[in-house]
């Protein structure tokens, strides 16, 4: 049976203060139908419940006395149905008040100096406790019992390391995660935080209470309600990612399309909700979002095959952002397109494979190769490091492995078998590489002989590139090649870089930057330097294409285009047929989205069999020519859908 939130939506989400408990359901209805939305996400129940709870661990809200019925969730569910509205519960157990902290200290978050973590008036929970092992079905039942909610949204359910002002409170240290620490990691210190010996063992531990969770409450509501979806991480029925903006945050412009390419390519049928925020950051939340940067949460969303979805704070007369005018434009969009984005999926054939959240250096080495692969038009996903060996990496002529170092055992033979029946492998950096040993068969190499991989070792590090010399930045390994091997880029010696009298004498060695070689009936290629790195910091265009050419060169598809590079191409299939998104980045800019400027037309090359496009932003149809079409002038964003 297909259930309601498999077809697309788009959703609005009011998170209410206390305050607005008596708001005019009515007037907010009629403002998610202009704005183009079919889901309401609505404050129901946690640290405060938004209708009358008789259970004895909750807070009503004491402003619905404002309310003639005393009843939020009530009103809105009733209003909402009669207009095909349907009403999602917002829930947030994090936090519980200091009378109920004081009943039940073994449901809250102690510290390792066994401080509990105070926020507001408000502690901390932790997900070991009966709070959100036992109670928080309590909730769920109360609330199912008495209105027919179509789905809930688990704000914050994690081990809260960090609080509302970005101070970092540790690890919790519980008598639960003690005893449940000790039984998963035998014979470890349960450490107080980031850095500390066992911390990485601890992440685990904590995703693994965090999934059990999830799958529990995944596995009540599908008992009690089938067609009410749970909305949290990648293991729910809809995998939630926040779009937002963060003072003191480095701003990385792809970071939405990023997380749901990573959702999408790892369970491509499983719908990704992206929640837009509308104001800068919580502490400024009454300052809306600038608009242009609001608008690339919403586009490389829906690019990408997610749901999307626009959140304020209190109510929109509350709260009127002036981000809102062109979220709401292209939430209509998506409402008017419904066929084209329905059962929208990943169509790219390059892999890019994003590292594990504990390898921190290869960020700037996934980054550069990001942006090298979007702006050589070389359509692409994402997947984590971690989800490897989940799925199948046949779908995909080109897999590349940014800088990952060690591989698990399991990513370890998925990479290998994938080579062999005919996948190609692109490394960069130290992927596979562990001391001397090279983990991954298909590498052409016999082993790492040694690594130029602090700053100084590496300054002044060159590699030859035809008449070109292309810097190192980073680190470059020195790896002996097996036979078969074909090898490229030579490096050159460091010689002084200073005073510029001394700065002669280097000399080309046989230590290459590239290695290639046949493996069964694929190829895998190695290029033993942060080439991406390279790019992200130095942003010289020669780094960027000595890698993309060898992607292109193993089998990547790259789209034949006279767009420029500020054009992403995003290629995803659905209902419609093909589906190609091309976005306007000509707007990215040092820390913020301006206005993109207007993109002359151009000609682009179709997927063979093409022979109708129309463009949905132009409103018509292009005539197809060769295999081609000429692209009218992009604004903001363009989608072509393309059909036998």
């Amino acid at each position: 049976m297909r259930l309601w939130w498999q077809d697309p939506f788009r959703m609005f989400q009011t998170n209410l203060r206390e305050i607005d408990a008596g708001l005019d359901v009515e007037r907010v209805l009629d403002y998610l139908e202009e704005f183009g939305a079919n889901t309401w996400l609505l404050s129901v129940g946690g640290i405060l419940s938004n209708y009358p709870t008789a259970l004895d661990f909750q807070t009503a809200n004491p402003w619905l006395a404002e309310r003639p019925s005393g009843d939020l969730v009530g009103d809105a569910v009733k209003a909402a149905a009669a207009r095909g509205i349907r009403v999602m519960g917002r829930m947030d157990f994090s936090k519980i008040d200091h009378r109920r902290a004081e009943q039940h200290p073994d449901w809250c978050f102690v510290d390792a100096a066994g401080e509990p973590q105070v926020y507001n008036g408000l502690t901390s929970v932790c997900p070991s406790g009966d709070y959100y092992q036992v109670k928080l079905f309590e909730v769920l039942d109360e609330v199912l019992d008495r209105y027919p909610i179509d789905g809930f949204f688990c704000n914050w359910m994690s081990f809260n390391e960090v609080d509302y002002s970005r101070r970092y409170r540790g690890v919790c240290h519980c008598l639960l995660c003690v005893r449940r620490y000790a039984e998963y990691a035998l014979g470890e210190r349960l450490p107080a935080g980031k850095g500390e010996p066992g911390y990485e063992t601890w992440q685990r531990f904590s995703r693994t209470v965090l999934a059990d969770l999830t799958a529990r409450i995944r596995e009540h509501l599908a008992n009690r309600r089938p067609e009410a979806p749970l909305v949290l991480g990648d293991q729910a029925d809809i995998v939630f990612h926040e779009a937002n903006n963060a003072v003191g945050r480095p701003l990385w412009h792809h970071r939405t399309s990023e997380h749901v390419s990573a959702a999408k390519s790892y369970r491509p049928d499983v719908p990704v909700l992206t929640n837009s925020v509308g104001f800068v950051d919580m502490p400024y939340r009454l300052a809306g979002e600038e608009p242009h940067h609001f608008a690339q949460y919403l586009l490389q969303a829906m690019a990408r095959g997610a749901v999307p979805s626009t959140y304020i704070m209190g109510t929109p007369d509350d709260n009127p952002y002036a981000c809102l005018e062109i979220a709401e434009e292209l939430t209509r969009f998506h409402r008017d397109h419904q066929d084209v984005y329905r059962d929208l999926v990943p169509a790219a054939k390059t892999l890019l494979v994003r590292p594990d959240q504990f390898k921190h250096g290869a960020v700037p080495e996934f980054q550069g190769l990001y942006l090298s692969l979007l702006q050589r038009h070389v359509p692409f996903d994402v997947l984590p490091e971690e989800r490897l060996a989940e799925i199948n990496l046949g779908r995909y002529r080109a897999v590349v492995l940014p800088d990952l170092g060690r591989l698990t055992p399991e990513a370890v033979s998925t990479i290998d078998l994938y080579a062999a029946g005919g996948g190609a492998v692109i490394a960069t950096g130290n992927s596979g590489l562990v001391a001397d040993e090279v983990q991954l068969a298909c590498l052409p190499v016999k082993r790492r002989l040694s690594s130029h991989d602090t700053e100084e070792a590496a300054r002044s590090f060159h590699l030859r590139s035809g008449d070109q010399f292309l810097p190192v930045v980073g680190a470059f390994h020195l790896v002996e090649p097996s036979p078969e091997a074909e090898v490229g880029l030579l490096a050159m010696s460091r010689a002084p870089y200073g005073p510029p009298e001394k700065c002669h004498g280097h000399v080309e060695l046989d230590h290459p930057g590239r290695l290639s070689a046949q493996y069964g009936q694929g190829r895998a290629t190695l290029m033993p330097w942060t080439v991406g790195r390279a790019y992200r910091e130095v942003g010289l265009t020669a780094h960027r294409d000595a890698f993309v050419d060898e992607v292109v060169r193993a089998g990547g598809p790259q789209v034949d285009t006279e767009l420029p590079e500020q054009v992403e191409i995003v290629m995803g299939r659905s209902a419609a047929g093909t589906v190609i998104h091309l976005l306007n980045r000509s707007g990215d800019a040092e820390q913020r989205f301006a206005q993109p400027l207007p993109i002359g037309e151009g000609w682009l090359t179709l997927p063979e069999g093409v022979t109708a496009v129309e463009a949905l932003c132009a409103g018509r149809r292009l005539p197809v020519q060769g295999g081609r079409v000429l692209v009218p002038t992009i604004a903001l964003f363009e989608v072509l859908v393309a059909r036998p």
